[in-house]
C-alpha cells in the first residue's frame, strides 16, 4: 500500500501539498525506523526490511534536492536525510543537512521556535533535532529542545493542557494536551536529571499513554525505559514573563492566570495563516472553574477585536497592552496624480481595497486606543480598561468553560448573560470565578436588552468570507458606548487543600 501511494518522482501522494518533499520526510521518517527495527529482527523479516530499503531509495533523490514551505519543515527534512543516512551511508545526505541547519534553529531568547506552536515542537521540531543531535553527534541541537522544553514548564495549565493562545499555527484556536511531550521530557530527564522535566514528563503520562509510536522510540532509543529522576515539586507561588512572545503568567495553589499581548495582525494588517491573530488576552484557571478566553470588541471601522499592538511590564505582575486603530477619509487627488479616464490602480488601504490610488490622497483620519491594565494576583486578576476615542459601541467578552452556570448576570439567550453593576460569580462544584466590573468614567454601561451592543464581531477580515474566530462556551458580556473606563476584578476561590 505505501508503494502504491509513491509517485514516480519518489514522493508520496496525499493531501494539498503537492508534490511535497516534507510530506514525504515524514513518511520516510517511518520507513526508516521501521527498515532500522526490520533489519534488526533477523532474516524472517529479510522481505519487508528489502521493501522498505526500497522504498527510502526511491525517496532518497527528492528529499535530497527537495524544498520546504514553513519553519518546522526543515527539521522534519534534515531528520529524514539523517536517517537515510544512518541505514544507507551518503555523504551528499550530510551536505544537504548541513546546507539546512546552517541557517541556524529558530529558537528565540525565551526558547520559543519561531512557530510558538505546541502542536509543532512536540510532533516535529523537537523530535527532529533529537534525533539529528543522536545521528550527527550534535549537542547544541539537544540543548535547542531542552531551552524549548524549559519555556514549555510555564505554559503548562492546571488542565494537562498547553498554552498555545501565542501560537502562529491552527493550534492557536485550541487546547493542545501535553502527552506528546512525554518522550522528550522523558528523555532528557533521565539523560539531564533534570527533576523538573521528571515531574513534566510524569503529567504527561497521567492520562495514560495512547501513542503507538512510543513502542517504536523505546526500542530505538533504549534510554527511554530507564527510570526517571526524582521529580521537583512544582514551585508555587511563580511568575513568568516570555518577552519575544509577549506572554505573561501567574500561578499559585489558587488560580493560574495568562496575560497576552503578542499578536501579529496590528503589524501585519491581515489575519492571515502563518500569523498569531487569536485576540484572547486573558485565561484564568480556578480548579474546575475555568475563564477560557477574555476579549474586547470594539465597532470600529469593523476592524476587528482588541489585539495588543504593544505590551509593557510596569512591575512585577502589573502590564499595560495597547493598541490604536486608525482609519481614514480620503481627499480628492492633487492635479499631478489624476487620470482622465478614471481608470486608477487598486490600492489596498488597511481595511478596504479599490481602484482609487489610496497612497496618492490626502486623508483625514480617526483614531481609536484601548488600553488595558493588568495585574496578576494569586487569586485571580485586576484589569483597568480604558477606550478613547469617538462614541462607538464595546463590549467585553468572557467565555467560560461549560460545566456551570453565571449567577448574577442577566441571561439573553444562546448561553449568552449580560453583566452590569453587580458581581456574578461561575461556579462550578467546588470552584469559583466572581466578577465585578465598575464603571470610572463614561455613559452606564449596557443593560440585557442592548441591541447590537453585547455581541462579538471577529472584524472583516473574517466576516468578508463568510467566517468567524468566535468562540464557544458560556459567555458573559459586559458592554457599552465608549469614550469609557472600568474596572473588572476577577477573583478565583477555592476550597483550601487538605492537609
Amino acid at each position: 500500500a505505501l508503494r502504491a501511494a509513491q509517485t514516480g518522482t519518489g514522493l508520496f501522494a496525499g493531501g494539498d501539498n503537492v508534490q511535497s518533499p516534507p510530506d514525504s520526510a515524514f513518511t520516510v521518517n517511518d520507513v526508516c525506523d521501521a527498515h532500522l527495527l526490520a533489519a534488526g529482527a533477523g532474516p524472517e523479516l529479510g522481505d519487508v526490511t528489502a521493501a522498505l530499503a526500497e522504498i527510502a531509495g526511491a525517496a532518497s533523490g527528492a528529499l535530497l534536492t527537495g524544498g520546504v514551505h514553513t519553519p518546522n519543515h526543515r527539521w522534519e527534512l534534515c531528520a529524514a536525510l539523517a536517517r537515510l543516512h544512518r541505514s544507507f551511508p551518503d555523504s551528499r545526505l550530510l551536505d544537504r543537512i548541513d546546507a539546512w541547519l546552517a541557517e541556524g534553529v529558530d529558537i528565540d531568547a525565551e526558547g520559543l521556535y519561531s512557530e510558538r506552536s505546541a502542536v509543532y515542537a512536540a510532533h516535529v521540531s523537537n523530535p527532529s533535532l533529537l534525533l539529528l543531535a543522536d545521528v550527527l553527534g550534535r549537542t547544541d541541537l539537544r540543548d535547542a529542545v531542552e531551552r524549548n522544553l524549559t519555556a514549555t514548564l510555564d505554559l503548562i495549565r492546571p488542565d494537562g493542557t498547553v498554552e498555545t493562545v501565542h501560537s502562529r499555527r491552527q493550534d492557536q484556536n485550541h487546547p493542545f494536551p501535553l502527552a506528546p511531550y512525554l518522550p522528550h521530557y522523558r528523555l532528557l530527564a533521565i539523560r539531564t536529571g533534570r527533576g523538573d522535566f521528571s515531574r513534566a514528563a510524569r503529567l504527561a503520562a497521567a492520562g495514560g499513554i495512547d501513542d503507538p509510536g512510543l513502542l517504536a522510540e523505546t526500542l530505538l532509543t533504549p534510554d527511554l525505559c530507564r527510570a526517571l529522576p526524582a521529580p521537583a515539586p512544582e514551585p508555587l507561588p511563580r511568575a513568568r514573563y516570555l518577552t519575544t512572545a509577549r506572554l505573561a503568567s501567574h500561578a499559585s495553589a489558587t488560580a493560574h492566570s495568562v496575560l497576552y499581548g503578542g499578536s501579529d495582525v496590528p503589524e501585519q494588517r491581515r489575519i492571515r495563516s502563518g500569523l498569531a491573530c487569536n485576540p484572547t488576552f486573558l485565561r484564568l484557571f480556578a480548579g474546575d472553574a475555568v475563564l477560557d478566553a477574555v476579549r474586547l470588541s470594539r465597532g470600529f471601522f469593523d476592524l476587528g477585536p482588541f489585539r495588543a499592538a504593544d505590551m509593557q511590564r510596569l512591575a512585577d505582575d502589573r502590564y499595560r497592552l495597547t493598541e490604536t486603530l486608525t482609519a481614514a477619509y480620503y481627499q480628492p487627488l492633487p492635479p499631478d496624480r489624476r487620470r482622465d479616464d478614471g481608470a486608477y490602480r487598486v490600492a489596498d488601504e488597511g481595511r478596504f481595497s479599490a481602484a482609487m490610488a489610496f497612497p496618492d490622497r490626502p486623508r483625514d483620519e480617526v483614531s481609536h486606543t484601548t488600553r488595558v491594565e493588568a495585574e496578576l494576583r494569586e487569586d485571580g486578576a485586576d484589569l483597568r480598561i480604558d477606550i478613547s476615542g469617538p462614541r462607538v459601541p464595546w463590549a467585553l467578552e468572557l467565555t467560560f468553560r461549560p460545566g456551570g452556570e453565571p449567577e448574577g448576570a442577566a441571561p439573553i439567550g444562546d448561553r449568552r448573560w449580560c453583566l452590569t453593576t453587580g458581581p456574578m460569580t461561575y461556579r462550578v462544584g467546588a470552584d469559583e470565578i466572581r466578577v465585578e466590573a465598575d464603571v470610572q468614567a463614561g455613559e452606564p454601561l449596557a443593560g440585557p436588552d442592548p441591541g447590537d451592543v453585547l455581541r462579538y464581531d471577529p472584524g472583516q477580515d473574517h466576516t468578508v468570507v463568510g467566517g468567524t474566530d468566535a468562540t464557544t462556551g458560556n459567555r458573559v458580556y459586559i458592554g457599552g458606548h465608549g469614550p469609557h473606563t472600568l474596572t473588572v476584578a476577577l477573583r478565583a476561590r477555592r476550597p483550601s487543600p487538605a492537609v
